[in-house]
């Protein structure tokens, strides 16, 4: 073997995991499922699934997680950590789908998944990195991790596969793309009226609830915001177009209310 066929079997050899492939960083076979039956409102800040178009593609789904399922611990700790988050967020979505898959058509929110004493967030029904988890595990446990990623716009990113949440993107999240994509997955999601807007009668921000179950996170100091009141200065012209309303909101004079969480699902045809 001459020094060439030596350089490409080692670069070979280098670019394969343990498992005896290369990982798809760009995440095409989820991607081809999101660009599919992912579905845009008009304005673009708020998406639909097709659920009966992913349940068609199933296979196609589960083959994807299962290249999510073979990936080692020491082959994830060697990436970079766009590469890990962007890993984890579309983990998270996608075996969100499929478990909602579990159960669609007789379903109508996530919750129905659960009961009193179960969370559906809390269902061990998939192996990531060498262990059983549950979806709880992907957000709370590695991706919200103090010290790891300290990003609150992963809040936009993960989609818990109901009307109140986030849009799921069309598309993979991808180490290269990530930022811009996590920076355009909030500014879409706050520039829905439904979901964050002003309201001119009381005088208020009403916004999602999950700034109020993730406020930590936002006053963390993530890109100088330490507080929701920063975030939303920062953002003012995506809550109101009343000029006057703006003013006050990027001066940080004025209250803020969270709305009720819509728990019903995602789904393109309810």
């Amino acid at each position: 073997m001459n020094r060439f066929h030596r350089i490409i079997l080692w670069l070979t050899l280098t670019s394969v995991t343990t498992t005896g492939f290369a990982f798809d960083q760009d995440h095409e076979a989820w991607d081809r499922l999101l660009k599919s039956h992912v579905h845009w409102n008009a304005d673009g800040t708020a998406s639909m699934v097709d659920y009966q178009g992913m349940q068609r593609e199933r296979k196609q789904l589960n083959g994807y997680l299962e290249s999510l399922s073979t990936v080692t611990r020491d082959e994830y700790d060697q990436w970079s950590k766009q590469q890990q988050l962007a890993f984890l967020i579309n983990a998270y979505n996608a075996f969100t789908v499929e478990l909602i898959l579990t159960r669609y058509p007789d379903i109508d929110s996530i919750k129905d998944l659960g009961s009193l004493f179960s969370s559906p967030w809390k269902q061990r029904f998939f192996s990531l990195l060498g262990q059983k988890r549950h979806l709880d595990n992907i957000e709370h446990d590695m991706i919200r991790k103090p010290g790891v990623f300290d990003d609150p716009r992963i809040h936009v990113a993960v989609v818990c596969a109901s009307i109140g949440c986030p849009a799921l993107r069309n598309e993979a999240f991808t180490a290269e793309r990530l930022d811009q994509q996590l920076e355009d997955s909030l500014k879409r999601f706050l520039s829905d009226r439904s979901r964050n807007r002003y309201n001119p009668s009381t005088g208020e921000l009403e916004v999602s609830r999950i700034f109020d179950w993730y406020r930590e996170d936002f006053e963390k100091g993530h890109r100088g915001i330490s507080s929701l009141k920063d975030l939303f200065a920062s953002n003012a012209d995506l809550l109101t177009d009343d000029p006057t309303a703006m003013e006050r909101i990027r001066n940080r004079q004025i209250g803020i209310d969270h709305l009720d969480y819509d728990w019903r699902l995602n789904d393109l045809y309810q």
